[in-house]
């Protein structure tokens, strides 16, 4: 820098100046695209905030059909308490299609197999051929606990299907889980880990199997759970 002869004030000559501004320049080039760039949630999260949403749903439900949840309401009165033998699971998210708004939200970022329902429809207009109408347990990642209830807050209400039993790979359908079965979360879905939202609407994510097993034996009594496909 040079001193101007008549003041103390230091100036920059020219050629600083056009060093700064293209160390700027260089530093706003590599910053910028990554502050731009969008962020992506970890899969484990999303699938935690998916479940998340769906135990407020069923609470909110509940509130509006005496404090019970879609499986313990008949039908005529918008329920689905005569489907839970069938063990058809999409049905008993369908009834809750104002509570949770979109179909999206049903799917594990992680399952192979899952297909996104654009709408809860059940028939697609002819202006919107790419939507993709909710109607079977392939738009389904997650079990149902059919007879969770909220006075047994610590049963399983809905969770990752991908849920071994004895042994066994995760098969669609009525499936009961005793407190003393041995279950395990089944691959290729986060690692061994799983998420299950509880009766009382909570979420506890990704529990091991060890947890896992511990939370069953935690809610005393037998879940009975309809199961989508899975993996």
């Amino acid at each position: 820098m040079k001193r101007s002869p008549h003041s103390s004030i230091q100036a920059f000559t020219l050629i600083e100046l056009l060093i700064v501004i293209v160390c700027l320049g260089i530093m706003a080039a590599l910053l910028l695209p990554a502050l731009a760039r969008p962020k992506r949630a970890a899969p484990g999260y999303q699938c935690r905030n998916n479940l998340k949403q769906v135990g407020i749903a069923f609470r909110v439900w509940a509130l509006d059909n005496g404090d019970k949840y879609p499986m313990a309401v008949a039908l005529t009165h918008v329920g689905t308490m005569e489907l839970v033998d069938s063990g058809v699971v999409y049905t008993h998210f369908q009834v809750m299609s104002n509570e949770l708004s979109t179909p999206k939200i049903l799917v594990c970022p992680q399952d192979p197999v899952g297909i996104y329902a654009s709408t809860f429809s059940a028939t697609v207009s002819r202006g919107a051929p790419s939507a993709v109408p909710f109607t079977s347990n392939t738009n389904v990642s997650y079990f149902v606990g059919v007879d969770a209830n909220q006075a047994r807050p610590s049963m399983f209400l809905s969770g990752d299907a991908n849920l071994a039993l004895e042994g066994q790979l995760p098969r669609g359908g009525l499936q009961s889980f005793g407190p003393d079965n041995e279950v395990g979360w089944h691959e290729p879905r986060h690692s061994n880990r799983g998420n299950v939202s509880m009766a009382d609407g909570s979420v506890v994510g990704q529990f091991d199997n060890t947890e896992l097993r511990k939370a069953l034996r935690g809610s005393g009594v037998t879940n009975r759970l309809a199961m989508p496909a899975s993996p």
